[in-house]
């Protein structure tokens, strides 16, 4: 089963900037750990991987508002999906942990905090 990268954050770590409001990938479902259980190494982790997904989705939106049909779209999602999951790998992360903390976020208001404030 493929795994599918989220690309939205909270509207907290979103108004700092971290990522494009373009959704580019579809979500999945991850459990999410208490905010105790993220180090701020693993924030970071989850922060350089966003910006990373935030240019690739830069790049592809306009890509996939020029596709004229339904498999050219397809064809364009999966070439930004694998981009986005090489971004994260790339950070030492699985796409699991990505969405998991990326859930977090969403449903943390202390631990968005806690990464807006590690937003360079």
């Amino acid at each position: 089963m493929q795994k599918w990268i989220t690309t939205t954050l909270s509207a907290s770590v979103l108004a700092v900037g971290i990522l494009s409001t373009s959704a580019m990938a579809q979500q999945a479902p991850a459990a999410a750990a208490p905010a105790q259980n993220y180090s701020d190494a693993q924030l970071e982790k989850f922060i350089s991987a966003s910006q990373k997904i935030a240019m690739i989705s830069q790049e592809y939106t306009p890509k996939l508002q020029a596709s004229e049909n339904e498999a050219t779209k397809q064809q364009v999602y999966k070439q930004a999906d694998e981009k986005m999951i090489l971004a994260v790998h790339e950070e030492g992360m699985t796409v699991d942990q990505f969405n998991g903390i990326n859930q977090a976020l969403q449903q943390n208001p202390e631990l968005a905090q806690r990464a807006q404030k590690m937003v360079k």
